[in-house]
């Protein structure tokens, strides 16, 4: 399935009003975290040796790569660590985290820099996670098809557990997603995360 045939089986009103939502959604979002920044890049700087930032390099729409944005969490030039499927090892007693990070991580607030990347079209507030270029079987018809759409600040593999199931199990549910986009949809996956959010549920692997 080529991308052109995806839209032309979707409403393109719904692409036009989801990036015209994506965008008035990132710039209050950051506008209204804007103040708070220079706070929280003090107490990370403060807590660790380090950038702010921590960048990396997605997959998004198409395959295309771009930088994704989020706030350090771990100690400087910590490396990955993989879990037996491949996926990235996300625990909350490992030693790399940093205080700051910690909590961070468990308000999920280090991702809000990709707000940044929503507003500049590099990903949606909710569609697929975007997948690191190294990420096991990228290169299967799945995985071409989940990168039909653009990838999400929040998803559907999100809601139903996150990183604490496994990592097939997570692709399925973004295939899902795929193949039923739809308003509907999105507001329920919003809807879903600011409870989970809340509650900090999925964000770290099983022990």
């Amino acid at each position: 399935m080529t991308l052109r045939t995806y839209q032309s089986l979707r409403n393109r009103s719904y692409l036009l009003l989801k990036r015209a939502f994506d965008v008035i959604l990132a710039a209050l979002g950051i506008a209204v975290l804007l103040p708070f920044l220079p706070l929280v890049a003090v107490l990370i700087k403060l807590d660790s040796r380090g950038p702010v930032f921590f960048k990396q390099e997605r997959l998004g729409q198409n395959g295309e790569l771009f930088t994704l944005y989020k706030l350090r969490t771990m100690v400087e030039n910590a490396g990955g660590i993989k879990n037996p499927d491949g996926s990235c090892f996300v625990a909350k007693n490992d030693a790399r985290l940093t205080r700051v990070g910690r909590f961070l991580r468990d308000y999920s607030l280090d991702e809000l820099p990709q707000l940044l990347n929503i507003l500049k079209g590099d990903m949606s507030v909710v569609g697929p996670r975007p997948d690191t270029p190294g990420a096991p079987g990228l290169d299967g018809e799945l995985f071409q098809k989940k990168r039909l759409v653009k990838p999400g600040l929040t998803s559907l593999a999100s809601i139903h557990g996150r990183n604490a199931i496994p990592w097939g199990e997570r692709v399925a549910w973004e295939l899902k997603y795929v193949d039923n986009v739809s308003w509907k949809l999105d507001l329920y996956i919003l809807f879903k995360t600011v409870f989970l959010v809340i509650r900090r549920e999925g964000i770290y692997s099983p022990d």
